[in-house]
């Protein structure tokens, strides 16, 4: 059986590591373990966790309110019922385009932009 040497770091050390990490001087805790020669990947996180004051390093918090939470969720459901209306509305229009267009061919109208500018209850001029 091979025996692993097992190294034991002093409290002294993970706190000098751990602040280092809030400090900014390392960028990581792989940036410390690659520097301070410390095996394990999770190593450094787990001093920090457990020795550092701040104990959100590399996650995101997002802080909000009971009121706030409920406002997002109400945005967001009007975003869903705007976006349905848009693409109604860009439906309805499409298709009243496409009739515009057959019904002038239908009668004979050859400019359809001119058409459309006539004021109402105007006759448009046949070509």
């Amino acid at each position: 059986m091979v025996r692993k040497d097992v190294l034991k770091y002093s409290e002294a050390f993970k706190a000098q590591v751990v602040s280092e990490i809030e400090d900014g001087k390392l960028t990581s805790c792989n940036d410390a373990a690659l520097r301070y020669g410390i095996r394990g990947s999770t190593t450094v996180c787990r001093w920090v966790r457990k020795y550092g004051r701040n104990h959100l390093i590399g996650k995101v918090v997002r802080v909000e309110t009971v009121g706030e939470r409920d406002e997002l969720k109400r945005l967001k459901q009007r975003v869903r019922e705007l976006e349905t209306l848009v693409a109604d509305q860009s439906l309805d229009l499409a298709v009243e385009r496409t009739y515009v267009k057959l019904a002038c061919r239908k009668a004979g109208i050859q400019d359809i932009e001119t058409f459309k500018k006539k004021a109402p209850g105007t006759a448009p001029a046949r070509r």
